[in-house]
């Protein structure tokens, strides 16, 4: 079976040409995995990369039940473990089949013996890697926490504000209170009894082809308000998720620094004690 184009959805494989994505995916290890399975545990080492063909990965780090950090449900086409390719670094995170899954699997040897082969693609995984790197520094170097709604607001054109002023509008007594004026003011200026010229007389067809455009002008803009607040709602709620999720892997990496620094306390009584211990049975 031919998985160039699960490949070519990779970022690091970006720029590969199809001739280069065929060779390294006829190199591609097919691992299967029922549900429940742990594919790879933080602070093992490794040396392959996974790329998703069916199923559901979860990426988490490890703790018990209640203390356990889900980092991202990946699904078909998406990957994880690839900076083992590159460094012998141990996991960052793991990995745990929540639906039965088939993956494929790229180790570092294969990766090697094809980038031997075809040293034209080392350049494009080490251009496309470059660029990567940029990026995440570029994010790293910016504060999770940020007002999403006024970043938006900021980028929004005369349209799309004038369309916000109007939504806002319309939804306010004002508004209301501003129709009824001009209702009951055009029914007084074309009353009969008063002896005025009636320009517009009874039903008021006038101002009711008036009221219908502007309920049909008004319709779409409201909409477009609406879809603009659903945008702002789901950049506040990926900004919220962004700053508990960095909280809570700084609290998950405080406790167990705390956990380590008691482990270390521990043992240094403990020689201290066999030292005094020592010392006493001396004298």
């Amino acid at each position: 079976m031919d998985h160039s184009s699960l490949l070519a959805r990779i970022p690091i494989f970006d720029g590969l040409t199809p001739d280069d994505l065929g060779a390294l995916a006829k190199s591609l290890v097919e691992r299967k995995f029922t549900a429940g399975d742990l594919i790879i545990n933080q602070g093992d080492s490794g040396t392959s990369m996974f790329i998703v063909a069916n199923g559901h990965v979860n990426i988490h780090l490890p703790g018990e039940a209640s203390r356990r950090i889900s980092l991202k449900d990946i699904s078909d086409g998406e990957y994880f473990g690839e900076l083992a390719l590159f460094d012998d670094k141990p996991r960052s995170a793991s990995a745990l089949a929540t639906t039965d899954a088939v993956l494929l699997e790229l180790d570092r040897p294969t990766l090697e013996k094809y980038l031997t082969t075809r040293p034209h693609a080392a350049m494009i995984l080490l251009r496309t890697m470059s660029t990567r790197l940029r990026e995440t520094n570029e994010m790293l170097s910016q504060r999770a926490a940020k007002n999403a709604v006024q970043d938006i607001e900021s980028k929004l054109t005369w349209s799309q504000k004038l369309a916000d002023k109007v939504a806002e509008l319309n939804g306010s007594w004002g508004f209301i209170l501003l129709l009824l004026g001009i209702t009951v003011v055009w029914a007084l200026l074309n009353a009969h009894s008063l002896g005025a010229p009636e320009f517009d007389p009874y039903p008021y067809q006038l101002l009711n082809l008036a009221l219908a455009i502007l309920v049909g002008l008004q319709g779409p803009l409201i909409v477009m308000s609406q879809n603009r607040s659903a945008l702002k709602d789901r950049a506040q709620a990926e900004t919220d998720f962004k700053v508990n999720l960095k909280n809570e892997v700084n609290i998950e990496t405080l406790l167990r620094e705390l956990g380590e620094m008691r482990a270390e306390n521990h043992a240094r009584l403990e020689r201290i004690e066999r030292a005094v211990g020592s010392s006493a049975k001396a004298s």
